[in-house]
């Protein structure tokens, strides 16, 4: 009955709308390479989750597989994580890769349960050309979504485009780990990244994508990340913009 209950109750709701306007534009873009196997991890975890309702700072949570062997598999790893972590550390020519990292603005890295370390890379990362300095526009309507880039002053051009990254998150989820480093502990993971699309290459002109939510964001995610981020997903650079909104329920046919 309880379903039952939840499913008519989903079918009542109009198909609403959200929007990330200009004005909302973040001072940050954080990611935390972070691992459930990770006994080092869970003051980042918590860290990110004092963030996570921030309005001007968009946190992500990815979780990386490659301590799955410890004896505990992350059940919100996936390979593009790793791969992404793995990518960032070639571009700084550093192949610093652990947990828990933060990566800051594309192109800064701490230890992510270090709040001052993280802070002093903030501040040094936006006063880099270009960090975040894209206003994005992203607006939600029935199944479709709606991403909005304005012509760019300076930046990426037909010979170094952007990549628009649109990440499906789930706000909060509640973890029960059972064995490895961190058995007995229950965390709360938020702003985790559980859907990945790629939306195409932003050259530094005015565009609009417009794509089906269904097809492209998974259905436990309550809410839409965009990153819009120099190079390419192998060869990562700066960010320059990002928005993060809630999403509206889904109507059900």
């Amino acid at each position: 009955m309880g379903r039952l209950f939840g499913a008519l109750a989903c079918a009542m709701i109009a198909w609403g709308g959200a929007e990330a306007t200009p004005l909302q534009r973040p001072r940050a873009v954080i990611e935390l390479f972070t691992s459930q196997g990770c006994s080092s991890c869970p003051p980042a975890d918590r860290f990110v989750a004092d963030m996570a309702d921030r309005p001007d700072i968009v946190a992500l949570t990815l979780a990386v597989d490659y301590w799955d062997y410890l004896g505990w598999r992350d059940t919100l790893a996936h390979p593009i994580h790793s791969k992404r972590q793995k990518a960032y550390a070639y571009m700084r020519g550093d192949r610093q890769i652990y947990t828990p990292q933060m990566i800051v603005n594309g192109v800064g890295h701490a230890i992510g349960s270090d709040r001052a370390a993280v802070e002093r890379v903030t501040e040094q990362t936006r006063g880099l050309p270009g960090v975040l300095s894209v206003p994005v526009t992203l607006r939600i309507s029935g199944d479709t979504i709606t991403v909005t880039l304005p012509p760019a002053v300076a930046g990426p051009g037909a010979d170094s485009p952007a990549t628009v990254f649109l990440y499906g998150v789930a706000s909060r989820q509640p973890v029960d780990i059972t064995r490895g480093e961190n058995r007995g502990q229950t965390v709360i993971y938020r702003n985790v990244v559980r859907s990945h699309a790629i939306l195409g290459e932003w050259t530094g002109g005015e565009r609009t994508f417009s794509v089906s939510r269904r097809e492209l964001v998974s259905p436990e995610c309550e809410r839409l990340a965009v990153v819009v981020q120099a190079g390419t997903p192998r060869r990562p650079g700066i960010i320059y913009g990002a928005a993060l909104i809630e999403m509206p329920a889904l109507a059900i046919h």
